[in-house]
């Protein structure tokens, strides 16, 4: 190993955020040689949306089992798998990342738990502020328990606190809202149930028929997975419980589990068009007539399959919801069950008042008020009205411009230079598409810092497969920081080229993206061609893509593991050594 290699591992990254995201960046980071890892978290335990005091007995997500796990260590099959085809809960995940910390992190990496991220600045190693110079990262961070602030200067960063993570609470339901409205009830956003759920059992009384008391009731706000989740849990626990929503989103479900040859293999992600077609098969799904009416044609079948599952009415506000092929907003419900969102709504165990919106608190301090005019009233209101971006309050103006990882005005032309036939006639771009743009890299690392190689972002990939896709992108940061030779852009110009060519192809793909989405996002919504976005990512680290494998024909069905990736630590170290030989 050279000097200069030896100097690049030993010199101390920083990974911001001890989820799932962090965690893998960690160990592919020691694998590869790394001495000098710190993951810092506000949370008292690894495991980020899944750290033990976020998750609640009964809570299910929306990955199947080998959708959610990495390569290095196996997960035993979740309770209940016959019946929910797989559906892994919050618990079995709480339980899985604290394995993988302690099989192998623990002891390894340094971790620094309830820390909160003050802010972080880059700082130039030469006084003249040279850009071509070494940079330092300074990290100013508070101790929870004692309140000390401190400062830690790292070589290289990487955010990981996920896109977006920071609870989104619009000014009309905020503290100040509540206390201005004299509403006596608890109000907490949903990031907040784990913590809040036996206060909300112990004040809410549980109900003893179909209507009960209208202030024993809970009302929760939005119509999103978050909100159905804490729906069903409380239904569950026999208490009273109205959704409120506008719109919700779309889902999936089955009478039966879907086979593994379909759901964990590329099948649905080939129906679904890439910024970039690389197989006869995808050329001829979305570039041909006959081709894009297939496309649409399952599209509507999976669609029309997932509402007769639970017997959705055809007028039922739940049919108001965004489009399956359009968006990504979806919940995967999977094998019907009993204890269900849907189920929990068809029995009559969840109340439903849509489509409408809460406008703010009643002014008698009872409840809430609808867009109507009438009023819920309720012993605790539940906020599921979203996240927002955890980068913004973290780092300076001056920084955020430096590295360009910011909204800015947008230089290329909202043009559909794709012409897919399966995209044709589609739902025209936010309003907004043509007022901002970001320019991340693959989603992966700001455009104006790429030749720099000391900052990257992960977590941030909105994919339906956070196992594989994290592993995939721990790997390129790792060969990123390494300085290895990649298939990346080689100017600034080209790159930043690159960048806003994806955010355009998303703006085009998800036309509606910018309602909700915020930067984080904005470059990297490959939820269904999460395998087309992972090849890619390994063809810049010059390894092989599509490592399932399979023949012409079955090559779709052949199914995706994370044992593919086991070796591919010793793929990107000998092609290294074979580069220094040259």
């Amino acid at each position: 190993m050279s000097t200069s290699s030896r100097g690049v591992l030993d010199q101390p990254v920083c990974i911001i955020g001890a989820g799932v995201a962090g965690l893998i960046n960690a160990h592919v980071l020691l694998q590869d040689g790394f001495t000098n890892v710190t993951l810092l978290t506000r949370d008292a335990s690894v495991g980020g949306v899944w750290a033990r005091e976020r998750v609640y007995p009964g809570l299910y997500i929306n990955n199947v089992h080998g959708e959610y796990r990495f390569s290095c260590l196996e997960m035993p099959p979740p309770e209940r798998s016959d019946a929910t085809g797989g559906r892994l809960t919050g618990i079995a995940m709480r339980d899985y990342v604290e394995k993988f910390y302690e099989t192998h992190l623990k002891g390894k990496a340094h971790f620094s738990f309830q820390t909160e991220v003050l802010g972080i600045e880059r700082r130039r190693a030469s006084p003249a502020g040279d850009p071509n110079e070494p940079s330092i990262w300074s990290v100013r961070v508070k101790d929870l328990p004692s309140g000390q602030v401190r400062e830690e200067n790292f070589a290289r960063i990487i955010l990981a606190t996920g896109g977006c993570s920071n609870p989104q609470v619009p000014p009309y339901l905020s503290e100040a809202a509540v206390s201005g409205a004299g509403y006596q009830g608890l109000v907490f956003h949903t990031s907040q149930f784990s913590t809040k759920l036996d206060e909300v059992l112990e004040l809410v009384k549980p109900r003893v028929n179909a209507n009960g008391p209208e202030d024993e009731r809970v009302v929760v706000i939005g119509g999103g997975k978050s909100a159905q989740d804490v729906c069903a849990k409380l239904a569950n626990e026999g208490r009273r419980v109205t959704i409120v929503f506008d719109r919700t989103d779309v889902f999936l479900a089955t009478p039966d589990p879907i086979p593994d040859f379909a759901r964990k293999s590329r099948f649905l992600s080939i129906l679904h068009p890439h910024r970039v077609l690389k197989t006869r098969l995808e050329r001829f799904l979305h570039t041909t007539w006959l081709g894009g009416k297939i496309v649409h044609a399952v599209m509507d079948l999976l669609s029309t399959t997932s509402y007769k599952a639970y017997n959705i009415p055809l007028d039922s506000p739940f049919r108001r919801a965004h489009s399956l092929f359009w968006s990504v907003r979806l919940s995967d419900d999977g094998a019907v069950r009993s204890d269900s969102f849907y189920s929990l709504v068809g029995v009559g165990a969840i109340d439903v008042v849509a489509p409408h919106r809460v406008k703010g608190y009643s002014t008698d301090g009872s409840g809430v008020t609808l867009d109507d005019g009438t009023t819920l009233s309720a012993k605790v209101v539940v906020l599921a009205t979203g996240y927002q971006s955890s980068w913004t309050d973290i780092f300076t103006k001056e920084t955020v411009e430096e590295i360009g990882f910011g909204k800015h005005a947008p230089t290329l032309p909202i043009e559909d230079n794709w012409r897919y036939s399966s995209m044709k006639d589609g739902p025209k771009p936010h309003p907004d598409s043509r007022q901002w743009t970001t320019t991340i890299y693959r989603g992966i690392v700001p455009a104006k810092n790429l030749l720099h190689r000391d900052f990257a972002i992960a977590g941030a990939l909105f994919t339906a497969n956070p196992g594989y896709t994290n592993e995939v992108v721990a790997h390129w940061i790792s060969s990123y920081f390494q300085n290895d030779r990649m298939n990346i852009p080689k100017t600034t110009e080209e790159v930043l080229v690159e960048a806003e060519k994806e955010s355009v192809w998303m703006k085009i793909r998800f036309p509606d993206m910018l309602s909700w989405v915020n930067d984080s996002y904005s470059t990297s919504l490959d939820f269904w061609t999460w395998p087309q976005a992972a090849d890619e990512l390994l063809e810049d680290m010059g390894v092989s893509p599509q490592r399932s494998g399979g023949g012409w024909f079955t090559w779709p069905f052949k199914i995706i593991d994370t044992k593919e990736l086991s070796t591919l630590g010793e793929e990107r170290r000998a092609l290294r050594s074979a580069h220094r030989r040259k």
